[in-house]
C-alpha cells in the first residue's frame, strides 16, 4: 500500500492539459509526443523545441514546473527565428514575402487562404480543387471516385429482374 500513495500524489502535480496558443496538449504523454499533436509541429520540431527549451524530451509534459512549460511555450513562439528558413513551414509568403512557422489554427487558416487564392485565379490547382479532384498527379482512372456504387451490384440487377418477371406475369 505504501506504494500506491506515492502515485496518487504524482498524480496531483500532474497537469492533464498544457495550453499552448490555443491548443490543449496532453499533459500525460512525453514532451516530444505531446508537441507533435499541434498542428505545424512534427517529431522532428517538437524534439528540435525540446532541446532549444533544455528539456528531457522524454519526461512527462504536465508534470514540469510552470516556468519550464513557459520556457517551451515561448521556443514555440519563436520557433521560426531560431531555426534555419529551409526548415520553416512558411517560406516566402506570397503576401508579405517573410519566412514564418504557422502553428495551430493559424496553420489552417493559411492554408485555406492559398487554396482560395488557388481557386480565384483559375490556376490548374485551383480548378482541380474547385472540381473535387486530386490535385497532385494522382491516378483517377480506378480511384477517388466519389459515387457510392463500386462495382456491379448484384442484389439490384436480381431485384428489377424479378420486377421485370412480376410485370410480364401481370400483363399476360
Amino acid at each position: 500500500m505504501s506504494e500506491e500513495e506515492p502515485q496518487e500524489q504524482e498524480d496531483e502535480d500532474l497537469q492533464y492539459f498544457v495550453r499552448i496558443g490555443q491548443t490543449d496538449l496532453d499533459g500525460t504523454k512525453s514532451v516530444e509526443r505531446s508537441l507533435s499533436e499541434m498542428n505545424g509541429i512534427g517529431r522532428r520540431t517538437a524534439r528540435i523545441i525540446a532541446n532549444e527549451a533544455g528539456v528531457d524530451r522524454t519526461a512527462t509534459f504536465g508534470r514540469l514546473d510552470d516556468d519550464v512549460i513557459d520556457e517551451v511555450v515561448e521556443v514555440v513562439e519563436s520557433y521560426a527565428d531560431e531555426v534555419p528558413d529551409w526548415l520553416n513551414n512558411r517560406q516566402h509568403d506570397f503576401y508579405s514575402g517573410e519566412t514564418t512557422h504557422e502553428i495551430g489554427n493559424d496553420l489552417q487558416l493559411t492554408r485555406q487562404h492559398d487554396i482560395n487564392r488557388m481557386k480565384m485565379i483559375d490556376s490548374y490547382k485551383g480548378s482541380r480543387h474547385k472540381r473535387g479532384q486530386k490535385v497532385r498527379g494522382q491516378r483517377t482512372k480506378s480511384t477517388g471516385r466519389t459515387e457510392g456504387t463500386i462495382g456491379v451490384n448484384v442484389e439490384e440487377i436480381r431485384e428489377e429482374q424479378a420486377e421485370e418477371a412480376a410485370a410480364e406475369e401481370d400483363d399476360e
